[in-house]
């Protein structure tokens, strides 16, 4: 089904991908060695991919204190010595992992397009990638290929005709105030339902445009002389005026956006409507018109954001009708630039990927190429189903299967000793994490493709047609019982989700490779790394959103109300943990916005652990290079975070991202008892929190 940026925020949390540890934690090693034991192999029988057991000791910075900068000594002579390269914003373990999938990816495109007997689903592959890598076509074409949409924009008269361009926005990739998607009825999942909220913004986040510091004021005159610059290939003129135009209109939209840490209010943001209801509680807007441009019969809405988009059909009422043409404009350039002449896309790189980003060069066509392909809805899964063939073994699902089962059994144990939630909450808690769903490396059902167009020499007609199709596809089973083995990522994605209408965990082939998971790994290394993913996705189903929503994936409240005062106390204060992290001066993590996944990465590590020590079987791990079981443990959690970016994207994850930055994630070990044990932490070192002081949840 087709999933907005605004819908997939709302009920699904990925990882990038608080554990109620006990005060005493010998107490609680001896009482797990009573547990039932998991089988899992301690140390590696045979040669890790990374070092000797899994982890690479070379990226150490021994001279720092664990205790003082625990990414730093994990990762620093990596760090420090790391030159990033022009292409990227940002490279650390994620985007090493991404980058092979590229590439067995590439191999996959280029043994296909060497062959003749191709069967439908390659030859669609070819096509597409072909028509990608035609530059010279492409370059003859120049902006021709969305002339018919700069006309039909041109040809604008009044707000119905805003209104139908702004309903098919998601097929022309211009932006709109208002959008949505299909996504699920978090009261009954076995439903649909349309999701609707605000958008409209070029600039990252509402931030860009409101705050009033020199940093982001130099970014707003770089955005008006990039519209200015950009609308020329239009053939408009009195580009800077109307280039300063626009962005006032841009301010205006993002005043009226809610902030981040608003949006993922799940209580703020279910409000359903029936559609006969729509025009009266959301006046002045073509509703009708609208919804008949996306093909959804549309019975039911959620509107996730009420007053935003009210504001924003306030603004499409009053604000004058050539700035929002002219705003559609330039939006219909910058949505499209990745598939038009090199020169508008050079254009439009100088501004997205240079000045707001860092990225000094652009990445390689056939990179682009590849992730123009690879989405879900795009050819993503027939792309996967032979990356599936080639690159991900039956026994790494196997394997991945047990260590899910590991934390569901240390993740049951926890809930089973927390102290500070009731019995009556436990029982629907304890419910919850028996009805966890996960799926690991592929889906079962592969999606078809019967229908789908796709040419040799129609880069554009492609993305259109494909898109098209999905959206057909889509609306034709908006009535119809929710499609359970559907997928939100493609088997060759380097990432990790958990779904709360489904309460499914969902691990892509392509994350269950190294410094993740590695059959051959110490036992150590693959809890502390994929181990606390797994971790990390269970949590998101008991995180501060996805609490709210219970073993059937139904948002209710399962929780007693001095449990839940408990909780929320506990989650208040890993945020102000957060909050005091600054990695740009005067631009803190915002702990309240990534609380869910902060909350992911302290009790998945707390689960991981909890696990790990179940699979020693009561035995103490062996030293390996001179490295006892659990400081493995926790250097493969902090070597998976392991990142440098550019001061741009570092921003633009501050303002615009869920997640915290790498380099604070790998500090989550400060919150468990037995980080401190393990690289001997003491009171005076930076990172040290007073026993009462470290948050542990689950």
């Amino acid at each position: 089904m087709k999933k907005s940026i605004l819908a997939v925020a709302l009920a699904t949390a990925f990882l990038g991908g608080c554990g109620d540890q006990q005060a005493d934690t010998a107490k609680v090693e001896k009482e797990q060695q009573a547990k039932a034991p998991v089988t899992t192999k301690t140390a590696a029988q045979t040669k890790a991919e990374l070092g000797s057991f899994g982890v690479d000791l070379t990226a150490r910075n021994l001279d720092v204190k664990p205790g003082d900068d625990f990414f730093m000594y994990a990762s620093g002579t990596w760090y420090d010595n790391y030159v990033m390269p022009a292409d990227k914003t940002r490279f650390g373990a994620f985007t090493a992992l991404a980058e092979r999938s590229e590439k067995q990816v590439k191999e996959i495109i280029d043994d296909i397009t060497s062959r003749k007997d191709l069967n439908a689903e390659e030859q669609m592959i070819a096509d597409f990638y072909n028509a990608y890598m035609d530059v010279e076509t492409i370059n003859k074409k120049g902006i021709t290929p969305i002339q018919g949409l700069l006309d039909e924009i041109g040809s604008v008269k009044n707000t119905d005709d805003l209104t139908r361009i702004f309903g098919n926005a998601w097929l022309t990739s211009v932006s709109s105030p208002i959008g949505g998607g299909m996504w699920f009825n978090r009261l009954d999942p076995n439903q649909y339902e349309m999701s609707m909220g605000a958008g409209g913004l070029g600039l990252p986040d509402r931030s860009y445009y409101l705050e009033d510091s020199e940093r982001f004021a130099k970014t707003r005159d770089a955005y008006v002389a990039h519209i200015a610059s950009a609308l020329k290939f239009a053939g408009v003129d009195n580009t800077e005026e109307r280039a300063k135009a626009i962005l006032a209109l841009e301010t205006k939209i993002a005043e009226g956006h809610w902030p981040r840490e608003k949006r993922r209010n799940r209580d703020l943001t279910l409000n359903q409507i029936k559609r006969t209801d729509l025009a009266k509680e959301y006046p002045d807007f073509n509703w009708d018109l609208y919804f008949e441009q996306t093909g959804y019969k549309v019975p039911q809405l959620n509107m996730a954001q009420p007053e935003p988009i009210k504001a924003m059909i306030s603004l499409i009422n009053g604000e004058d009708i050539n700035v929002w043409k002219d705003y559609l404009t330039f939006h219909a350039i910058r949505g499209n630039a990745s598939l038009l002449s090199e020169e508008i896309y050079a254009n439009n790189f100088e501004f997205f990927g240079k000045e707001l980003s860092g990225q000094q060069e652009p990445r390689p066509r056939w990179k682009r190429a590849i992730g123009a392909m690879s989405g879900t809805e795009s050819m993503g899964f027939a792309i996967g189903k032979v990356y599936v063939k080639r690159y991900f073994p039956e026994s790494s699902k196997a394997q991945m299967a047990e260590l899910v089962e590991n934390l569901r059994t240390a993740l049951g144990e926890r809930i089973d000793g927390l102290d500070w939630m009731g019995a009556e909450t436990k029982v629907n808690a304890k419910a919850k994490l028996a009805a966890f769903n996960p799926k690991i490396g592929y889906p079962d059902v592969w999606q078809e493709f019967d229908g789908l167009k796709i040419a040799k020499d129609d880069l554009m007609g492609n993305v259109r047609n494909t898109r098209q199709f999905f959206r057909a596809e889509s609306a034709a089973k908006e009535l119809e019982k929710t499609d359970r083995n559907r997928w939100g990522m493609t088997p060759q994605r380097v990432n990790a989700y958990y779904n709360s209408s489904f309460n499914e965990i969902v691990f892509p082939a392509a994350i269950l490779q190294p410094p993740f998971f590695d059959p051959n790994a110490d036992a150590a290394v693959n809890y502390g790394a994929i181990g606390a993913v797994i971790g990390h996705e269970m949590g998101h189903g008991f995180d501060d959103q996805g609490s709210k929503s219970d073993a059937n994936g139904i948002q209710r409240n399962w929780w007693t109300d001095s449990d839940r005062s408990a909780f929320e106390a506990k989650a208040d204060k890993l945020a102000e943990q957060y909050s005091k992290y600054e990695p740009i001066p005067d631009n803190f993590v915002n702990g309240r916005n990534s609380l869910g996944e902060n909350i992911g990465d302290v009790g998945g590590l707390a689960m991981a652990y909890h696990a790990y020590k179940l699979s020693l079987n009561g035995k103490e791990a062996e030293v390996i290079d001179g490295l006892t079981g659990d400081q493995r443990f926790f250097l493969a959690w902090a070597q998976v975070w392991k990142e440098k970016r550019t001061e741009q994207s570092m921003l633009n994850q501050l303002r615009a991202g869920t997640h915290a930055p790498g380099r604070f994630r790998a500090l989550a070990p400060r919150n468990h008892d037995a980080w401190y044990k393990a690289f001997d932490v003491k009171e005076g070192d930076a990172l040290y929190l007073k026993p009462e002081e470290r948050v542990r949840i689950w």
